[in-house]
C-alpha cells in the first residue's frame, strides 16, 4: 500500500511538472524591463523560455498615450523560436509600453506588459 502511494505521488510530481512548465514566459528583454535608454532602439526583443508559436504571438509598442508606435511588424525569429520582436522607427525622448502576447507550441497563451523609457 505504501509503495503505491509513493508512486502516484512521484507520478503526479512529473506530470503536474511537465503541465506548469507548459506556458512561454519571458525570460529577459532588450530594452530591459522598466530600463532608461540613451538611444531610442530599433528593435524590441523579448527572449522566452520555450518555443512560441509563431501565427500566435505578438508584440507591440504604444506611447504613453495610447498610440501604437511600432512598425506593426512583429515576428518570432526564423532562427530562434524563443525569441519574439518588433522593429521601431527612432523614438522621442517618452516612456514605451510594450505589449506581448504569446502562444507556447504546446497551445499555452500568455501575455504581458512591460515599460521602458528612452531619456
Amino acid at each position: 500500500m505504501r509503495a503505491s502511494i509513493i508512486f502516484l505521488f512521484v507520478a503526479f510530481f512529473f506530470i503536474s511538472g511537465g503541465i506548469c512548465r507548459g506556458h512561454a514566459f519571458p525570460d529577459h528583454s532588450d530594452p530591459r524591463v522598466g530600463s532608461t535608454v540613451t538611444a531610442s532602439p530599433s528593435i524590441v526583443r523579448i527572449w522566452f523560455d520555450s518555443d512560441l508559436e509563431p501565427a500566435f504571438s505578438s508584440l507591440m509598442v504604444h506611447s504613453m498615450d495610447g498610440r501604437m508606435v511600432d512598425k506593426g511588424d512583429s515576428r518570432v525569429d526564423p532562427s530562434n523560436p524563443r525569441l519574439l520582436e518588433v522593429s521601431v522607427p527612432p523614438l522621442a525622448p517618452g516612456t514605451y509600453l510594450v505589449i506581448w502576447n504569446v502562444v507556447a507550441r504546446d497551445t499555452h497563451r500568455t501575455q504581458g506588459q512591460f515599460t521602458f523609457t528612452v531619456k
